[in-house]
């Protein structure tokens, strides 16, 4: 299972946001492929709210959990004033940031619904094994996941967003993280979630991109960067380790996930100490990266326990940082 815990951290006191904003994106953040820009439309935070940020893990597949969480998070009135994705949680985070609403989730519950192994990866074992006897850099087109993000309505810009979001992609030529703050969406996306060897590198802006998720899985330092009060972790990327080994490809990824995930980790741990961090339970999820089956039972199971923990969360007193997250396990393991 997943670490799922309960952390605080700091915010940066007496700055200005505006200003902090683009500095968290240029001074602390990997170099970005487009410069920051202000959403056109963006939302009034009230001055008593906390400033809150959403951060969407990758995890192929098992993202679906994540509408279940990001349901359970804006029925009780939270709302994001940043979203942070990488690989398929971006595609989630960007219809949150888009239209930060449950109806806008229950249309993403609908797209993870419509889903089919077919449509991600087409083709028989014969075309794919002929993609790699004459070498070629990927195993399936994107053209499927090209369709799931046309179907997912996001902005077509990321100064359209309601509130702004982040998305990360890896530079295969430079290993290089890379920010998305500005510019066109879709290709950002599509940059985000090409998991190397299974999807093409995506060439955009001079840049040859590749899944966010082979160098940051869970992107809760850029959360972290701008002024913050409160993170909402939404990480499905550890029920990676706890997939069954049945193929190369498995033992791949799960190599893959077990080195990004110390990263979060250590990310969590040496966090400021102001600024909440909670990083919502997850259900188990041992389907194989291809299968697509089950998914309004995870969707509704994510948002039960997501739930519950957000109840429990709001009615406990403040605790320090490591009391907190034993206790966060302690009601995991019953859940």
């Amino acid at each position: 299972m997943c670490d799922r815990s309960l952390g605080v951290m700091i915010p940066h006191a007496g700055s200005d946001p505006d200003e902090d904003e683009v500095a968290a994106t240029t001074d602390r953040r990997p170099p970005e492929v487009w410069p920051v820009t202000t959403p056109a439309t963006p939302r009034i935070r009230p001055v008593d709210r906390p400033r809150t940020a959403f951060v969407l893990s990758g995890g192929g597949n098992q993202a679906v959990s994540q509408v279940g969480m990001l349901r359970a998070l804006l029925e009780r009135g939270i709302e994001p004033d940043v979203v942070v994705g990488t690989s398929a949680g971006a595609l989630n985070g960007a219809v949150v940031a888009t239209d930060p609403t449950v109806t806008a989730v229950d249309h993403l519950a609908d797209v993870w619904l419509s889903i089919r192994s077919g449509e991600v990866f087409p083709g028989s074992r014969l075309a794919r094994a002929w993609n790699v006897l004459r070498r070629d850099d990927h195993l399936f087109t994107n053209e499927g996941l090209l369709s799931i993000i046309d179907r997912a309505h996001t902005a077509s810009t990321f100064a359209e967003t309601r509130v702004p979001l982040r998305v990360v992609a890896t530079d295969l030529t430079s290993g290089d993280e890379v920010v998305f703050a500005s510019g066109p969406v879709e290709p950002a996306l599509l940059a985000s979630t090409a998991l190397p060897a299974l999807f093409p590198p995506v060439d955009h802006d001079g840049r040859l991109l590749v899944d966010g998720a082979v160098t940051n899985t869970v992107p809760l330092w850029h959360a972290l960067a701008g002024p913050v009060d409160r993170v909402y972790v939404c990480n499905v990327s550890g029920a990676l380790v706890e997939r069954r080994l049945r193929s190369p490809l498995d033992v791949a990824v799960r190599a893959f996930a077990i080195s990004r995930n110390q990263r979060f980790e250590l990310e969590l741990r040496h966090a400021p100490l102001e600024v909440e961090v909670v990083v919502l339970p997850t259900p188990s999820d041992e389907r194989e990266l291809f299968d697509f089956s089950d998914s309004l039972m995870l969707i509704e199971e994510a948002h039960h326990l997501a739930a519950r923990a957000l109840d429990e969360h709001e009615a406990e007193p403040a605790r320090p940082r490591e009391r907190a997250r034993r206790w966060f396990r302690r009601r995991r393991d019953v859940a």
